[in-house]
């Protein structure tokens, strides 16, 4: 089996695994600060906290203005608050006076933005514009080389490596499902190999069980 279809494999058997999550909102604006709410925290959290920013300032233009001590505390649930609530109104500020408001919708644009890396530009592809990409994080990251799809060290680089293996028509999906496997099954300490359905296509497995 080649790496191509191993990683149809992989998506074939995560799909029964795991449900592909709705996001409850793909207006790009609010996947953007989502996103970006999302860095170092728990879902749960950055859900908590996306839902109090948005429940009090409804768009763009009233969260650049809303008092940057009310910003923290409403997100104070994502933690690193005072970093976030800065942040969330400088990329803000920017995308009012440089795109008219809008979100851009290219990784190109998307990584000017301050603090936004590939990975959050590419969120913002997937999940708001439903553009194919392969947003990686440290699930994705380790789980890839873990199975023996990539050999790499950056997450930039597991993103490349996989492009060129993964099916395009599955970008879209490759990122909620294997951070799902992440979060449950392929875990970074004691990954539950026991309950694995992707055993049959990952070299740590072969190697170490």
């Amino acid at each position: 089996m080649n790496k191509e279809e191993r990683v149809i494999e992989l998506v074939n058997q995560l799909d029964k695994t795991f449900e592909i999550r709705t996001f409850l909102d793909h207006d790009p604006y609010r996947v953007l600060v989502r996103t970006i709410l999302s860095q170092r925290t728990r879902d749960e959290n950055t859900d908590q906290a996306t839902e109090n920013l948005f429940s009090k300032y409804k768009d763009i233009y009233e969260v650049v203005d809303a008092p940057i001590d009310d910003v923290k505390e409403l997100i104070k649930p994502a933690g690193f608050y005072n970093v976030k609530a800065a942040r969330i109104q400088e990329v803000s500020q920017i995308l009012i006076d440089e795109y008219d408001g809008e979100v851009p919708d290219t990784l190109d644009e998307l990584v000017k933005l301050p603090g936004v890396g590939r990975k959050t530009a590419n969120c913002v592809l997937v999940f708001a514009f439903d553009l194919p990409a392969i947003p990686v994080d440290t699930h994705v990251h380790r789980i890839s080389n873990r199975l023996g799809l990539v050999d790499t060290k950056e997450p930039e680089e597991t993103e490349v490596e996989l492009s060129k293996i993964a099916p395009k028509d599955l970008w879209v999906k490759l990122n909620d499902l294997m951070v799902q496997f992440g979060q449950n099954i392929c875990k970074p300490i004691g990954p539950q190999c026991e309950i694995c359905p992707c055993t049959e296509i990952c070299d740590y497995f072969e190697e170490n069980i």
